[in-house]
């Protein structure tokens, strides 16, 4: 009797439910009919029932498809990089190389008198093929050279690492663009703690 009762209900929801989702045209025999539909058959059981409604035709889907896929995307495509930085706008061939030529040998200057006031076995200073090289020993090597193509000045360091300076017009100086760093000021300070003697490159 519970099983007539609740199926009795079932139609009683299906009715109206139907009626209102009743297309205006007649279904079209050749058309997928499908829709799911949610009825609750009591407080504690949920199914899904599987009846005729809305007619969809194959040949509009095929279409709605088409016309979506060849939507362009809004978002950038993630492929794409950052666009790159044209060096050669920022600073000119002739003028970088007068600027870092001016730089690595007024370097290689002090750096050899700062070797004749500090004791640290195997200190040399040597600069060939437009690149610099100080040796501190058992303490590491330092290597400074041009990178023409990017305009920058390359520094190899025992204490930091590999760094990239830029020529900045304000300063008038290479800065490292991460720490805002001159290349300057970062010898000075790494020289002092390795060597145990204070230099001024400026």
């Amino acid at each position: 009797m519970a099983s007539s009762s609740s199926s009795k209900k079932l139609l009683l929801l299906r009715k109206p439910l139907c009626r209102a989702l009743k297309p205006n045209s007649s279904p079209s025999p050749s058309s997928s009919i499908i829709r799911r539909s949610f009825l609750s058959s009591s407080s504690t059981h949920n199914k899904y029932l599987l009846e005729p409604s809305v007619t969809i035709s194959k040949s509009f889907l095929s279409e709605l498809s088409r016309s979506y896929c060849s939507r362009s995307s809004p978002l950038p495509d993630a492929t794409q990089g950052p666009a790159a930085i044209d060096y050669r706008s920022l600073l000119q061939e002739d003028e970088y190389h007068r600027l870092a030529n001016a730089t690595i040998h007024d370097l290689l200057e002090k750096l050899e008198e700062y070797g004749d006031s500090v004791d640290i076995d195997g200190f040399d200073v040597d600069y060939g093929n437009e690149v610099l090289t100080l040796k501190l020993g058992g303490l590491g090597t330092y290597v400074i050279n041009k990178q023409t193509p990017n305009r920058q000045i390359w520094m190899s360091s025992p204490v930091s690492g590999p760094s990239r300076f830029d020529w900045d017009q304000n300063s008038q100086g290479w800065i490292y663009r991460r720490t805002k760093a001159s290349l300057r000021t970062v010898l000075e300070d790494e020289l002092e703690k390795l060597c145990g003697s204070a230099i001024n490159l400026s």
